[in-house]
């Protein structure tokens, strides 16, 4: 299996980092990797280090003057832009802020590029995934949107449709505004409820521009919704949307912010719940677009307990040998955690619960704002997709 999937990865990719008691720690990225190798994990992947992406690369999504603040702000990161985004309190200006979010473009890019020439099937980096940049504003921790500026290298170089599909707890907005009228490229999201997450959009009358009408697909989620319910929703929605669209490559985006451990999201998921979603991911990709599938991480906060394990069961199932959720975390790795952080990692690769749900076709309880919430999704967007939104 090694060689037919790959990680871009190499340790200039930590400093994306906003400093101390930020809550996006490249901590969270170092973890993962040294989980997944710990585990075995990268001895299935091919591992290749990160370009840094140029300004032409970058300028294909973000405009000219934008590149220009980024600069400005690692250069005079005591000087804040909010024009731009740049120094805000949840986007910090950091020194060597464009290379590092170039770095991380870089990778993003790299991964589509292996996978669209058939140097691999799937291609992961976990680094990227800051979906929430703008063309011209940096928002949500996020400076460069590396999903958005792979996607379009795929449009560019001959990808005739693209699917992206986000499981952050936040709206993926900056990709969805990207391609909003771009018939091209289909966006789905399933996120907490804008009325009571960042970014405040992402409702299912979000549906495209006027020369992309159902190009966008949104499921809002209510606050509490844990594995059960988010993956009824997930398989009420996104299989039949993306086949519908027929993309040349799958292109996803993992933030594991979701977990009911999260101190940033009020989503309950589990990471049973996760991996069942990485893994139905995986599916999708081989069952839709030959398999092509260029995954990113994105979101989680809860650096030690959460991340990492979320993510190795992510960069598994990209490998194709997805770990069993009852494999214990090594102890050199929970020792590590140990001496370097004074606490106690988890001792398993699950949270010992079951991802069963309850499939759409089931019924519809108008009564609970979950259903309410799907139905109105299928309602609007399927129409739109040329499908029927009723069984």
């Amino acid at each position: 299996m090694s060689g037919e999937a790959m990680l871009v990865f190499d340790e200039g990719l930590t400093a994306y980092d906003f400093g101390h008691g930020h809550p996006m720690s490249p901590i969270r990225v170092d973890l993962t990797v040294r989980l997944a190798r710990a585990l075995g994990v990268l001895d299935l992947l091919k591992v290749v280090p990160a370009p840094i992406a140029d300004d032409a690369l970058i300028g294909t999504v973000h405009t000219a003057e934008y590149i220009a603040a980024v600069k400005r702000a690692g250069e005079h990161p005591d000087v804040a832009d909010l024009k731009h985004g740049l120094g805000t309190d949840d986007t910090y200006c950091f020194p060597q802020m464009h290379e590092a979010s170039a770095h991380v473009v870089g990778a993003s890019v790299e991964a589509a590029r292996a996978v669209w020439e058939g140097d691999v099937l799937h291609a992961a980096n976990i680094s990227g995934g800051l979906h929430h940049a703008m063309p011209g504003l940096a928002s949500g921790f996020c400076v460069y949107n590396d999903p958005a500026v792979a996607i379009q290298w795929l449009l560019d170089h001959g990808a005739e449709r693209v699917a992206y599909v986000d499981v952050d707890v936040h709206h993926g907005d900056g990709v969805q505004t990207v391609f909003y009228n771009d018939p091209r490229v289909l966006t789905v999201s399933l996120h907490e409820s804008p009325t009571t997450l960042f970014p405040g959009t992402g409702t299912a009358g979000e549906t495209g521009g006027p020369d992309a009408e159902g190009s966008s697909v949104n499921v809002p989620l209510p606050p509490g919704t844990g594995d059960a319910g988010w993956l009824r929703a997930f398989h009420a929605v996104v299989p039949d949307v993306v086949k519908a669209f027929r993309p040349s490559v799958l292109v996803t985006q993992h933030g594991c912010d979701s977990h009911v451990e999260d101190p940033l999201a009020h989503l309950t998921l589990t990471i049973d719940g996760q991996r069942a979603a990485y893994q139905a991911l995986h599916d999708l990709a081989h069952e839709v677009c030959e398999g092509k599938w260029v995954a990113t991480g994105g979101g989680g906060y809860a650096i030690i307990d959460v991340v990492p394990r979320a993510w190795t069961h992510l960069l598994a199932i990209v490998a194709g040998q997805p770990i069993d959720p009852a494999t214990p975390v090594p102890e050199s790795w929970r020792e590590d955690i140990r001496i370097r952080y004074g606490r106690v990692a988890p001792s398993r690769m699950t949270d010992g619960r079951d991802a069963a749900y309850a499939d759409w076709s089931t019924g519809y309880n108008p009564d609970t704002w979950l259903d309410r919430s799907i139905k109105a999704t299928r309602d609007i967007s399927f129409p739109l997709l040329g499908l029927d939104p009723t069984y």
